[in-house]
């Protein structure tokens, strides 16, 4: 996915800087991560306050490689929910609760 295409995404935010990472991209506002991009596929960042929203929505969390015990490690990434990318608004929505999910980080 193009920069452009990303930054018009979070545009309710305002700027975003997009930063190469592992295979994709890191979406970052005023210096936290709020996104990732991997293999096309936009995934925002949620914490236990915000992760029932997305699994909710239908949002699949994003699993990555293999822990010591041989199980997928759950990353703290989902996907955006159906619809949200056709509505500006709602678009909106997931950004915020994921810019809130930054906030919170550690």
């Amino acid at each position: 996915m193009d920069n452009d295409h990303i930054g018009e995404m979070f545009a309710s935010l305002g700027p975003v800087v997009i930063k190469r990472m592992f295979g994709g991209k890191g979406i970052y506002f005023e210096g936290r991560i709020l996104a990732i991009e991997y293999q096309g596929e936009i995934l925002l960042k949620a914490d236990t306050e915000a992760e029932g929203q997305f699994r909710d929505a239908g949002s699949t969390q994003w699993t990555y490689g293999h822990n010591k015990s041989g199980k997928e490690v759950a990353m703290p990434y989902w996907s955006i929910p159906d619809g949200a990318l056709d509505d500006d608004e709602e678009m909106a929505r997931w950004v915020r609760l994921a810019w809130g999910a930054a906030l919170r980080a550690k």
